[in-house]
């Protein structure tokens, strides 16, 4: 949850300040008065107030994900599994593919919105996955395959290999997979969106 302090010449300057802060309504703040001086006819009066926004951020991105997938006319369930620091959020609809988008682009749009939703309502770092219909794990298990394979390559051959452009999120797969690698290293290369991941052999 997000926590600031808040101070203003009374109480209900202080509710007004954080409102407009937060850009949400009063019922979801709680004020937690840290000091409250009263001046002479109310000159010289200041509260200083701690303002918590009392919001689940996981919920939020729950409410954002089920409101952008029905503007897109798609019937979906999504399961929210929370975890230590960690939030995925698996959709189930009629129309997977419409989800998922070109090589994934679709799915990416839609995690990294609702990673901007859900850092509007916390100041602790909360990883956040969306996944469509299991595609992410597939894709996982391809790019592992693929990683293998050009590896093994690269450390017969010495010949480094570019691989095709690809997101972050691929690209710290193959990262990963490769990382304890004693033949090979890998080394991101370019700029986004076509950014590409290259194997290299370890002189």
């Amino acid at each position: 949850m997000r926590k600031t302090v808040v101070e203003g010449k009374n109480i209900e300057e202080v509710k007004l300040k954080a409102v407009e802060l937060f850009k949400e309504p009063i019922d979801k703040l709680s004020f937690n008065i840290i000091n409250e001086k009263k001046g002479f006819l109310g000159f010289g009066s200041l509260a200083t107030v701690e303002v918590t926004l009392n919001v689940n951020p996981s919920e939020e991105g729950l409410k954002f994900l089920n409101n952008v997938i029905s503007e897109m006319g798609i019937e979906a369930k999504i399961e929210m599994v929370n975890g230590d620091g960690e939030v995925k959020y698996n959709i189930s609809s009629d129309n997977n593919p419409l989800l998922i988008g070109r090589e994934g682009s679709t799915i990416e749009a839609l995690q990294y919105l609702t990673r901007q939703v859900i850092s509007k309502y916390t100041d602790e770092k909360i990883i956040c996955t969306v996944d469509v219909g299991g595609y992410k794990e597939k894709r996982k298990m391809q790019l592992e395959i693929l990683a293998t394979k050009v590896a093994k390559e690269v450390a017969r051959t010495k010949i480094e290999v570019r691989l095709d452009p690809m997101t972050s999120y691929e690209r710290r797969i193959i990262h990963s997979k490769l990382s304890e690698w004693r033949d090979v290293f890998t080394e991101s290369v370019g700029n986004e969106p076509y950014r590409c991941l290259v194997i290299k052999p370890k002189r």
